[in-house]
């Protein structure tokens, strides 16, 4: 995996620590300011189930993290896929269902980091 490839998958990690954050301890403040199509009586409302989304967003970071630390090249590839693509088609169901710009922010850096891993060897 190139240097490139690492600092994409980098990235996409670091965007979902920030959604861990933003979901499971910012909910009612910042999230906020983030997630303005959701109407602010709902973020009290909803602060268990956004709790719950920030846990799986935790899983597709430290998924992401692991696969930086795994020195066979085949399987750090197969697991970074693994999870590039799990971001990605989630970023697509949130554009769909949430707001179009999680598109943007969570499945067009994960498509750049796939399309890294697969043509940048």
């Amino acid at each position: 995996m190139t240097i490139l490839s690492k600092i994409l998958i980098g990235f996409v990690a670091i965007i979902h620590l920030y959604i861990v954050w933003l979901e499971m301890f910012a909910w009612t403040t910042r999230a906020k300011k983030v997630f303005r199509k959701v109407p602010a009586e709902m973020f009290e409302k909803t602060k268990q189930m956004a709790g719950n989304q920030g846990l799986y967003n935790g899983f597709l970071a430290a998924g992401l993290i692991w696969s930086l630390l795994i020195c066979d090249s085949h399987w750090s590839f197969y697991i970074a896929l693994f999870f590039l693509s799990c971001v990605f088609i989630a970023g697509i169901y949130g554009a769909i269902t949430v707001q179009k710009s999680i598109f943007y922010v969570q499945s067009v850096p994960a498509l750049l980091a796939i399309i890294s891993i697969h043509f940048m060897k």
